[in-house]
């Protein structure tokens, strides 16, 4: 299979942006090699090698690929992360038939297998063993690591966001960032329209203020997870020493969900990152130079919802961060709430 790599060359002689990026990212898998040839679509010369190469297949927009088999016979990708996908990644993980929840005893023997085991490690396992039934949740904030180390085990993996609604702007430009930078499709998915919109005209947008936040989160968050989740085996998230909730002396990498009930009938939720302090995680994205999510710089721990995430001190434990108002709360601390978002 010959491929090559039609790249747009702008007036000042520099690569377009995408092209940049779509090269740096196939060099961090260390796949530039298996690019056979560049050919160069030149700003203003339709002329051009890559112009005509681009006129001849119907497309407008760079980069794209061309790949050749020995019988001369061509396909195209507009999307590097597709063309990965099919043609260079190692072969697909064919993933276990849909069972029954694992038994306790089997839980226990994967809990000591991965006892002292390092994220990686987990993460691979949990990709071969259940490829495309498994998926990772990613929530905006430092499951960037995760992703980091799924990009690096030449093995197909899927990634989802649910795009409440109430986001921070911020958050949707990481978004964008991480797409860009890994070349991966993030899968969005949304609250049933329909349900959200009878939520919103009987109790108002900032119900949570005075009933709290279970209901809005259960049809913002919960339910559209749970939807993707019920044809999964396993689901894959960046939980670790630090998260809320994740203070457990004992953390468990590998756990039966309690919570959404997953294809076959049992859902396993894997958390690679368990055994790793908040700081660790950090090193780990500085050390890659990986983006981040700015609202970390300003003070966010948790990054969630409008308003219902927040800067803190580094002083405050993980709950500060989020649904304060349910603890401790008093009529200026409601007014003060920024209460913006688009309201999907």
């Amino acid at each position: 299979m010959h491929i090559t790599m039609i790249k747009k060359q702008l007036a000042d002689g520099s690569p377009c942006d995408k092209c940049a990026q779509t090269e740096e990212m196939l060099r961090r898998r260390e796949l530039w090699h298996r690019i056979d040839e560049v050919v160069w679509v030149v700003e203003g010369d339709d002329q051009s090698p890559g112009a005509k190469v681009a006129r001849r297949h119907g497309i407008k927009v760079a980069p794209f690929f061309v790949l050749r088999d020995e019988a001369g016979d061509e396909i195209t990708y507009t999307s590097a992360m597709r063309m990965i996908r099919d043609h260079l990644s190692a072969p697909k993980a064919t993933p276990r038939p849909a069972s029954p929840a694992p038994q306790t005893r089997d839980l226990v023997l994967l809990s000591e297998r991965f006892a002292q085991s390092e994220p990686q490690e987990i993460l691979r396992w949990a990709l071969e063993q259940y490829g495309d039934r498994s998926v990772i949740a990613f929530h905006g904030g430092e499951d960037v690591a995760l992703i980091d180390m799924a990009s690096r085990l030449d093995l197909p993996f899927r990634v989802l966001t649910i795009d409440t609604g109430r986001l921070h702007p911020e958050t949707h430009e990481y978004l964008d960032q991480v797409r860009r930078h890994f070349g991966i499709e993030i899968e969005t998915h949304l609250p049933d329209a329909a349900v959200l919109s009878d939520f919103v005209k009987s109790k108002g947008m900032n119900s949570f203020l005075q009933d709290g936040h279970q209901e809005c989160c259960a049809i913002r968050w919960r339910a559209p997870l749970g939807r993707v989740l019920a044809d999964c085996n396993a689901w894959i998230s960046g939980d670790h020493l630090d998260s809320e909730g994740g203070a457990d002396p004992t953390p468990t990498p590998i756990r039966l969900d309690s919570e959404f009930e997953g294809r076959g009938g049992g859902l396993l939720h894997i958390s690679p990152l368990a055994r790793w302090s908040r700081a660790r995680v950090w090193t780990y994205i500085h050390s890659r130079s990986l983006p981040h999510n700015k609202l970390h710089d300003r003070g966010f721990q948790r990054i969630g919802c409008q308003p219902c995430t927040r800067a803190t001190r580094p002083d405050q434990p993980g709950r500060a961060s989020r649904w304060w108002w349910e603890d401790d709360v008093s009529a200026k601390d409601v007014r003060d709430l920024n209460l913006s978002g688009d309201g999907i």
